[in-house]
């Protein structure tokens, strides 16, 4: 099996999961004489074998992307370094986005409102990140990771 398919089984068992979750608790409880649409009993074992199954892809999946490289990096690597720029994009966007915008007064009795940083500074900032995102090098990056995950055998046990 392709890292790519294993890869698609775990999306799928992470949504099945989240739809058992969503069932469990919609029968959960109910009124005095009236019975649950669904045996809670039978989606919990359910739940338990999928959540067996998903372990299991898991720890094949991290296992193969901590022993196949690109250049001098592991898979793992390379996603760490992909998700925690995307991640300090993202966080900066929104505390940007925050300290920029305009508070009202309606009167000058008001307490007056003030950003905490230089927002031109930290806007160059998120901007010079996310053309790092955007670059070639990262571009290349996913490429490369895509291609790896459908030419890699997924490691077993």
């Amino acid at each position: 099996m392709k890292l790519a398919e294993a890869l698609n089984i775990r999306a799928d068992l992470n949504k099945k999961i989240l739809q058992l979750k969503e069932r469990l608790l919609r029968n959960a409880k109910v009124q005095d004489g009236e019975e649950p649409s669904e045996n809670p009993e039978t989606l919990l074992l359910e739940l338990n074998s999928n959540l067996l199954e998903l372990e299991t892809f898991i720890k094949k999946i991290n296992k193969t992307n901590s022993r196949t490289f690109y250049k001098d990096k592991t898979i793992t690597d390379l996603i760490a370094e992909r998700d925690i720029l995307a991640l300090n994009i993202s966080i900066k966007r929104d505390f940007l986005k925050e300290a920029s915008e305009k508070v009202n007064r309606y009167s000058s009795l008001e307490v007056k409102i003030f950003s905490t940083v230089n927002i031109p500074e930290k806007q160059k900032e998120i901007d010079k990140l996310s053309k790092s995102l955007r670059e070639t090098d990262l571009r290349e990056t996913d490429m490369k990771i895509q291609e790896l995950n459908w030419t890699t055998e997924l490691l077993e046990d």
